[in-house]
């Protein structure tokens, strides 16, 4: 090589890459297909039901507790949200 020259030769590790290698185990199918399950009709009446418990289930629940009570719940899920950060 001529003195002050910029070329560099590259070693073999430099230039080849290896490849990803392939998980041993196949993934799972974690959503049952539609075709193992046979398909369910929904009750109206149940579901007309369990909407309308739904739409009121916390303000209900809210409303029957007494303020100490209402306080020590948003206690411990302020507590629960700041020990997720």
């Amino acid at each position: 090589m001529a003195k002050g020259s910029l070329v560099r030769q590259r070693r073999a590790c430099e230039t080849y890459r290896m490849p990803k290698r392939s998980s041993s185990v196949p993934p799972r199918d974690t959503q049952p297909s539609s075709a193992d399950q046979p398909s369910k009709a929904k009750n109206p009446a149940a579901v007309a039901l369990g909407r309308r418990g739904g739409l009121k289930g916390g303000k209900a629940r809210m409303e029957r507790l007494s303020k100490e009570e209402r306080s020590a719940l948003g206690k411990k899920a302020a507590a629960a949200r700041w020990e997720k950060k």
